[in-house]
C-alpha cells in the first residue's frame, strides 16, 4: 500500500513520519499528473502548493481550524488529504469533484469559490464572527501572489491587518499569476525574495501585519515549523512563502503559463514537442484584426485583466504590440474604469475580458463609463449557457450588461458582423460600447457587412414569413434557422427569422409592423432569461394581443452539468421549441 493510500482524512496525515511525508508529496504529484493529463484542469497552480498543503493540515485541525482557498485552483492537493483521494487517483472517478472547493462535497471546503481575490476577505469574515461568539480556531487564508493583484484582496488586507486576533494568511508567492505578474506590487515581492524576506521595505509590514517569510515553499520541514509558530497565534500575521509554479513537472516548470490550465493530453503533447494547427477561431480573428489597428492609429491599446492566453492574447502578440498592450493584472473594475479614462483622453482602448468575471466590474461600467459615455470597446469572451463549474458560467452577462442606460451591447451572429462591429465600435466617439464575441465556431456568411450600427437598435430581417418571427439572438442565431426550417418542413409554417443585433435596446417600428401578420413573436437567448433580451420584447408587446415565447436558461448557478441536459431541461432543442411553437398557434 501507497502512503497515499493510508490517507483518508487530514487525521492519518499527522501520524506520518517526515520520510513518509516527504513521500506522500511526490505520490501526490505523480497521481495529480497522471488525472489533470487525462481531464484536464489546473495544473501548475496545484502542483505547487503540494507540500504547502501537506503542512498546513500537519499543522492545523481542519475543519475546525477554518482553511479558505483564494480562487481555489490550488485546491487539488487540498481535496486529496481530505476524503477525496479517489477522484484523483481512481480514473472511474476522476469526474466526481469539481475544481474548486465545493463545501457540498466536503467539510473541509468552507466556500464554493472559484473567483479570484476572495480569500482574505472571506477569511477575515470567519474570523470576525469567531470573535464574536469566543471561538480560539485558526483562521488561514491562501493567497497566490497573482490574486493579490485584485482589489478585493487589498480591502481584505486592510481590513485583516487591524483585526486584533488570529487571522493567518498564507501567500503563495511563485512569481505568476496566469500569465506574468504586472503592478507595482511585485517590485516588493521580488526585493523581499531576494532578501529572505529581510528587506526593510515590506509591503505587508508596512499594512500592519506581522511577517515570516520561507524561501523554499517546498521544504516540508520548514513549512511545519513555521506554520507551527504562528499556529494559535493571537494577531493578525502573513505567512510569505515561495513556491515554483509546476513544481516536479518539468515541462510544466518551463511554460508556466501554458500549465496554468491544460487540455486532456496536454503534458504528452507538450512533451513530445506537438504543435498544434490551430484554426481560425474568434480568438485569433480578433487579434488579426486588433494588429491591424494599433498599427494604423497609435492610440489603440489592447487591455487585459490578466486573461490573455483565454481570450487569445498570445505571448507573441503582447510583446509585439508593446505600449498598445497593458496587462492590468486580476483587476476588472480598475480595467474598466481605465478603459474609460484612457477613452476620456483621446485613445481607443479595447478591454477583453470573459463573461464570468465582468460581473466583478458592474459598478464601473455603469457609473465610470456608461455614465460618463466614454467609447471605450469592451469584447465579452465565453459569454452562453454551459456546462462550466458553477464558478465560471458565462450566462449572466446578458441582464447585466445590456440594462446599464447609455451601453450599446451587440450580439454578432457571423465573422463579418463581428468585424464590422468591431470596426464601428473603435471608430465612433458617442457611446461605450460592449461586443459579445460568438462562442463557438466561426460561422461565415463570405460577404462583408456594410451595416452601420450606429443606427441603433434596427434589428435585421433575415427571412420575411408570417404568423410566426423568431428572433435569435448571438449564439442561438443558428438555433432560430433550425426552427424555422423545422417549422416548414413539419408544419408549413413559414416563419420569419430577424437577427436582432442590439441587446440594449429595441427596433420598436419593427416590433410593431410585426403585429400585422404575426400572432406570435419566439426570442431565443444564449444567457439568463430572467432581465435578459426576451424580457424586454415580452414587455414591449404587453398590452397588445400579441403572444410571445421567450427561451433561454433559468435564473440558476448549475455545475457541469453537460450542456445536453442544460438544454432539454430549459426547453432549447428545435424538436421542442417546435413543439412549443405549434402548441400555442393551436390554442389560437
Amino acid at each position: 500500500m501507497t502512503v497515499l493510500e493510508k490517507i483518508n482524512s487530514p487525521a492519518d496525515l499527522k501520524r506520518l513520519s517526515m520520510a513518509e511525508l516527504t513521500v506522500l508529496a511526490e505520490e501526490m504529484r505523480a497521481a495529480l499528473i497522471r488525472k489533470v493529463d487525462m481531464t484536464g484542469g489546473h495544473m501548475g497552480p496545484n502542483l505547487g502548493m503540494i507540500e504547502a498543503t501537506i503542512a498546513l493540515h500537519y499543522v492545523f485541525d481542519a475543519p475546525s481550524d477554518k482553511i479558505v482557498f483564494d480562487v481555489s485552483h490550488q485546491s487539488y492537493p487540498h481535496k486529496m488529504l481530505t476524503g477525496r483521494r479517489e477522484a484523483f487517483t481512481n480514473p472511474e472517478k476522476y469526474g466526481s469533484v469539481s475544481g474548486y472547493t465545493n463545501p457540498a462535497e466536503s467539510p473541509y471546503d468552507l466556500f464554493t469559490i472559484g473567483h479570484t481575490a476572495t480569500s482574505v476577505s472571506l477569511a477575515c469574515g470567519l474570523a470576525k464572527a469567531r470573535d464574536l461568539q469566543g471561538g480560539k480556531e485558526n483562521v488561514i487564508a491562501v493567497i497566490g501572489d497573482g490574486s493579490l493583484s485584485g482589489g478585493e484582496a487589498y480591502e481584505g488586507l486592510n481590513n485583516a491587518a487591524v483585526l486584533g486576533s488570529n487571522m493567518i494568511i498564507v501567500v503563495n508567492d511563485n512569481d505568476m499569476s496566469i500569465a506574468a505578474n504586472h503592478g507595482g506590487l511585485y517590485h516588493n515581492l521580488k526585493l523581499l525574495r531576494e532578501t529572505n524576506g529581510q528587506a526593510d521595505c515590506n509591503f505587508f509590514k508596512a499594512m500592519g501585519f506581522d511577517y515570516r517569510y520561507i524561501d523554499d515553499g517546498h521544504d516540508l520541514e520548514n513549512l511545519i515549523a513555521v506554520f507551527r509558530s504562528v499556529q494559535n497565534i493571537n494577531h493578525p500575521v502573513v505567512v510569505h512563502m515561495h513556491t515554483i509554479k509546476g513544481k516536479g513537472l518539468a515541462v510544466a516548470e518551463r511554460n508556466k503559463e501554458q500549465f496554468h490550465w491544460i487540455v486532456p493530453g496536454g503534458v504528452e503533447a507538450a512533451e513530445s514537442g506537438q504543435v498544434p494547427v490551430m484554426a481560425e477561431d474568434y480568438n485569433s480573428i480578433t487579434r488579426d484584426f486588433l494588429t491591424r489597428k494599433y498599427r494604423e492609429d497609435h492610440r489603440v491599446v489592447v487591455i487585459s485583466p490578466a486573461t490573455p492566453g483565454a481570450t487569445g492574447l498570445t505571448p507573441a502578440f503582447r510583446e509585439q504590440a508593446g505600449i498598445h498592450y497593458a496587462d492590468v493584472g486580476i483587476a476588472e473594475e480598475h480595467a474598466v474604469a481605465f478603459s474609460s479614462g484612457i477613452a476620456a483622453g483621446g485613445g481607443k482602448p479595447v478591454m477583453m475580458v470573459l463573461s464570468s468575471f465582468i460581473q466583478r466590474a458592474y459598478d464601473q461600467l455603469s457609473q465610470d463609463l456608461a455614465l460618463n459615455r466614454n467609447p471605450a470597446t469592451i469584447l465579452v469572451f465565453w459569454g452562453g449557457l454551459s456546462g462550466a463549474d458553477a464558478t465560471h458560467l458565462g450566462s449572466f452577462d446578458i441582464p447585466l450588461i445590456s440594462n446599464i442606460p447609455n451601453m450599446v451591447y451587440l450580439a454578432p451572429t457571423t465573422k463579418e458582423e463581428y468585424l464590422a462591429m468591431l470596426d464601428w465600435s473603435m471608430s465612433q466617439t458617442e457611446h461605450p460600447v460592449a461586443i459579445r464575441v460568438p462562442f463557438g465556431d466561426v460561422v461565415s456568411s463570405g460577404r462583408p457587412d456594410t451595416t452601420n450600427y450606429g443606427l441603433l437598435n434596427r434589428f435585421k430581417v433575415m427571412e420575411k414569413g408570417k404568423d410566426v418571427a423568431i428572433l435569435g439572438l448571438g449564439n442561438f442565431f443558428g438555433l432560430a434557422h433550425t426552427v424555422c426550417q423545422r417549422l416548414a418542413d413539419e408544419a408549413g409554417i413559414r416563419a420569419t427569422l430577424i437577427n436582432p443585433v442590439y441587446m440594449t435596446g429595441l427596433d420598436r417600428d419593427l416590433l410593431n409592423e410585426l403585429k400585422a401578420d404575426h400572432r406570435l413573436v419566439v426570442t431565443l437567448e444564449d444567457g439568463q432569461l430572467d432581465g435578459g433580451f426576451g424580457e424586454k420584447i415580452a414587455r414591449f408587446y404587453g398590452h397588445s394581443d400579441m403572444k410571445v415565447l421567450t427561451f433561454g436558461g433559468r435564473k440558476e448557478f448549475t455545475d457541469r452539468m453537460p450542456e445536453s441536459v442544460l438544454y432539454e431541461r430549459n426547453h432549447l432543442t428545435p424538436e421542442q421549441i417546435v413543439s412549443d411553437i405549434q402548441s400555442v398557434l393551436k390554442r389560437g
